[in-house]
């Protein structure tokens, strides 16, 4: 069975939720600019961006969602470290 799930940045609006995923993880609730992982509409994973640290509800099967918010991040990262010449196409 495949479950949809949506990865994207945290805002106001997930304070409350960020704050009961990181007490069921029993840590802090990441700050920051933070990607969420979103699956039936609750958080089941946060990664804290400028750390790495994450976070995800020990009940669910959530571990391959933080590697791929992990993947999310670090392609994230490649892409807007890239110059603005190289995604420009060439003129002859």
């Amino acid at each position: 069975m495949t479950t949809a799930f949506t990865i994207r940045r945290a805002d106001l609006a997930d304070l409350a939720a960020l704050d009961r995923l990181a007490a069921l993880d029993s840590t802090s609730a990441p700050t920051g600019d933070v990607l969420v992982a979103e699956v039936g509409g609750e958080l089941w994973a946060a990664l804290e961006l400028t750390s790495g640290r994450a976070i995800a509800d020990p009940f669910r099967r959530s571990g391959q969602l933080v590697e791929l918010l992990r993947t999310h991040a670090l392609g994230s990262r490649r892409v807007a470290r890239r110059p603005l010449a190289r995604l420009l196409p060439r003129t002859a």
